[in-house]
């Protein structure tokens, strides 16, 4: 029962993470240990540039073969609950049967531009979206998705019935309950973020059904049990509590103890989430980030998300690196970090080379969905090391630029440190190259690098009794490391003033 202790057994929760490359799993204990891990990975689908697709079916079932493989290891550990951590955004569209009607359109996807132009034209314009919202309707978020149906497969979306996003699919899996919480909700576009619930003005000028939607809770409610139906497929025992959970951008910030101002957050995913927490509702201004809610019930947070921060480097390992993952195989090491040792040897500023890691569009500090990454100042002399360099500094530029946006919202508290997760954070000359760049100490906790599955145990411990309160399964949370800043760290405001100006110099030369 929640709230109560098994004397014979230890106890766990479970996090599910969805991301974009694959979905993790993971079990936490009450102390905050990782008992067990899993990983598995999926396609992805681009039928043209800038358009990107998945198929909910293979989230559900890495879901299910994760949490077999952790489930398996945990003898004599009671499972108290489970939280559920996805990239935001995605648009799962189900039939009356539950059934998926086409692939989900991801977050990255870039194809709903008229369709947000319409959605803003429809609320009055963006001083009228944002007074209803908080927030632009950008292309990453689900609101255009949803109209883009409607208007280009008129046959899919009059079979819809409910709009789910990528986590909330898997939790109707484990529950049969179709249902979201108000950080994902957030990410539609179509929420009032201040209050905590869809905007029935907004749905209704775009006719759209308040019932399209499942049922919002706050993070750390319960949503459901597993079933037994689920339980045969993932070897959790049926009746074990799902809570709500958190979209991927908020509750891998909540993983590194976010809900309150004071730290900046950095997190090194597919994308680059630069984010802090809010202990009440702030305005948002021109709508340049995004204002969502908090995985804490009565908290926000504020965020600007770039579309390719460690994905940059996955992208350049991909298309330049088939040599090094040869020469990682034979030394018994990994591509990238090899390309961190090529990327130190080159040494700061690469050698004058700069890197625009706009290679999905932008969404922050550019919302320009037609934005293309470059490689700027090639010479001769340039490495593929030089290369490598230039895209860990060109990430650390972008993600200074969202940093500096957020100085502009009104009662801003300037933080004193940096909290970095994600796959990217592993690197230690990323580390310190942001450490340099934004001049402040780079700080890991123990946990963050999880992102998104660690923040999703946490939410489904505080929801399951495991621990009282959302902020007292933050205390768990430990410093592994810190990076300080350089004493000559100021050797990259130069180039990065530069990097500043590149893209509005590009973009002057695309539009000619």
């Amino acid at each position: 029962m929640r709230g109560e202790r098994s004397e014979t057994m230890n106890q766990c929760v479970i996090g599910i993470d969805i991301g974009t490359s694959g979905t993790k799993t993971i079990a936490v204990d009450q102390d905050g240990k990782i008992l067990a891990s899993a990983l598995v990975s999926y396609p992805l689908y681009t039928p043209k540039p800038g358009w990107n697709e998945q198929a909910p079916e293979d989230w559900w079932q890495a879901a299910a073969e994760t949490l077999k493989k952790v489930t398996s290891r945990l003898e004599h550990t009671e499972i108290v609950g489970i939280g559920l951590s996805g990239q935001m955004h995605g648009m799962v569209a189900l039939d009356e049967n539950g059934a998926v009607v086409r692939r989900a359109l991801l977050w990255n996807d870039q194809r709903t531009a008229a369709q947000c132009e319409e959605i803003t034209r429809a609320a009055g314009g963006l001083s009228g979206l944002l007074s209803m919202t908080n927030n632009r309707m950008l292309t990453g978020f689900t609101g255009g998705k949803i109209l883009w149906m409607r208007e280009n497969e008129p046959e899919n979306f009059a079979k819809t019935v409910k709009i789910l996003n990528p986590k909330d699919y898997i939790g109707y899996q484990l529950t049969g309950e179709m249902a979201t919480e108000v950080s994902d909700a957030s990410g539609t576009g179509l929420f009032d973020v201040k209050n905590r619930k869809f905007h029935d003005g907004l749905l209704a000028k775009l006719g759209l059904s308040k019932d399209l939607f499942g049922r919002c809770i706050e993070s750390t409610e319960i949503r459901g049990t597993v079933t037994e139906a689920a339980a045969a497929q993932t070897g959790v025992p049926a009746g074990v509590p799902v809570v709500g959970g958190g979209g991927d951008a908020v509750i891998s910030t909540t993983a590194m103890g976010l809900t309150e101002p004071g730290r900046l957050g950095l997190v090194l995913g597919t994308s680059g989430v630069v984010a802090t927490g809010l202990p009440s509702f702030m305005e948002n201004p021109e709508g340049k980030l995004q204002v969502f809610c908090n995985n804490a019930p009565g908290m926000w947070h504020a965020a600007g998300i770039t579309l390719a921060a460690a994905g940059s480097l996955a992208w350049f390992q991909n298309t330049f690196g088939q040599d090094k993952q040869r020469q990682a195989q034979s030394k018994g090491t990994t591509p990238f970090a090899l390309w961190d040792l090529a990327a130190e040897a080159a040494g700061p500023g690469a050698q004058g080379l700069l890197f625009l890691p706009y290679l999905s569009g932008e969404r922050c500090p550019v919302n320009d969905p037609d934005a293309r990454g470059a490689f700027v100042g090639i010479t001769a002399l340039n490495t593929d090391g030089d290369f490598a360099r230039a895209v860990l500094e060109g990430v650390a530029y972008s993600l200074r630029q969202v940093a500096e946006l957020m100085e502009q919202m009104p009662s801003y508290k300037k933080p004193t440190e940096i909290v970095i997760s994600g796959g990217g954070s592993k690197s230690a000359l990323w580390r310190r190259i942001i450490a340099d760049v934004f001049r402040l100490p780079v700080l890991q906790t123990y946990g963050a690098a999880e992102g998104g599955a660690f923040g999703a145990a946490l939410v489904a411990g505080a929801g399951c009794g495991l621990w009282e309160s959302l902020p007292q399964a933050l205390e768990i949370l430990r410093v592994q490391d810190v990076t300080d800043p350089s004493a000559d760290a100021e050797r990259y405001e130069a180039p990065y003033q530069t990097y500043t100006k590149l893209y509005q110099a590009l973009q002057t030369i695309q539009a000619e």
